[in-house]
């Protein structure tokens, strides 16, 4: 059991990755992305996720600065967006990222999408040129740890196919009612973690009634029965938040936990807060 912010997983190459990260999607860029960004450093995370179609990966690089931490006290994500597929895209999108992001390196380093629109026609052969470059990057140091998002089992087995390196991250979205079991199951028979995003369910999880009636409970909030659910699934959640009182809240989730039937209960909320897209036809 997860006992504060601090504890980590161990990635498949012996990095740790703190338990529970600051997610930054739909974070708008400028001063509200720079105070949330420190707000969650002074609240105690150390685990930032952005990405390059975020459009707020230079909200990290103030939002550090402001808050005095070393960098090197802190894990940085980020993600090769969909129109960067290729060895020489990666390696171009990848030094403007350590640019937006003011460091040398990054700690993980993910392909956000397994399918995207512009390159459809030949995915598995844009995914492992995309690869080989990440593995270049990850051998030379500049990034800690390479991963996948949003892969399903085939396009995994494609990557597979021609990678050196084992992906040792798969990021997808898992929440209540939204457990993607098949993927889940195959990625930690692959030595994968899995990282959770939109554990809060976009928002949507507020009005659910039986997660009210578990918020009263255990006398917490929604959010956090969220979370901590999250890492009793052995997720890792990418909260996100704003509010400097909530960014707070979130990380309050280590001295408790949810019955085994309620861990269930939650699991079984299918559809609650909507399921995922395909990935291999989303529109982007």
């Amino acid at each position: 059991m997860m006992t504060n912010q601090n504890d980590t997983y161990k990635l498949s190459n012996g990095v740790e990755i703190p338990c529970i990260g600051f997610g930054m999607w739909q974070t708008p860029d400028g001063d509200v992305g720079v105070k949330a960004v420190k707000s969650a450093i002074e609240a105690g995370y150390t685990h930032i996720d952005t990405a390059q179609a975020y459009r707020n990966e230079d909200c990290v690089k103030y939002g550090i600065k402001e808050s005095g931490v070393d960098r090197k006290k802190l894990f940085i994500t980020t993600k090769l967006w969909n129109n960067s597929h290729s060895y020489d895209l990666v390696m171009s999108s990848f030094e403007e990222s350590l640019r937006q992001l003011g460091t040398d390196y990054v700690d993980l380093f993910l392909i956000h999408w397994p399918n995207p629109a512009p390159f459809r026609d030949h995915w598995e052969k844009a995914n492992a040129e995309s690869w080989k470059a990440m593995e270049e990057l990850y051998e030379a140091g500049k990034i800690r740890a390479i991963g996948i998002s949003n892969f399903r089992k085939h396009h995994i087995e494609a990557l597979l196919k021609t990678a050196k390196v084992k992906p040792m991250v798969n990021q997808i979205r898992l929440c209540p009612g939204e457990t993607q079991d098949e993927t889940v199951e195959y990625c930690r028979s692959q030595g994968m973690i899995l990282e959770a995003y939109s554990p809060l369910g976009t928002g949507k999880i507020f009005d659910v009634p039986e997660m009210k009636k578990l918020a009263d409970k255990y006398g917490r909030s929604i959010a956090q029965i969220c979370i901590r659910w999250s890492l009793q699934r052995g997720y890792l959640p990418l909260p996100k938040s704003v509010t400097p009182s909530r960014i707070e809240e979130n990380l309050k989730v280590f001295d408790f936990e949810l019955e085994e039937a309620d861990v269930q209960l939650i699991a079984g909320l299918t559809g609650c807060v909507g399921l995922s897209g395909n990935p291999d036809t989303m529109p982007f």
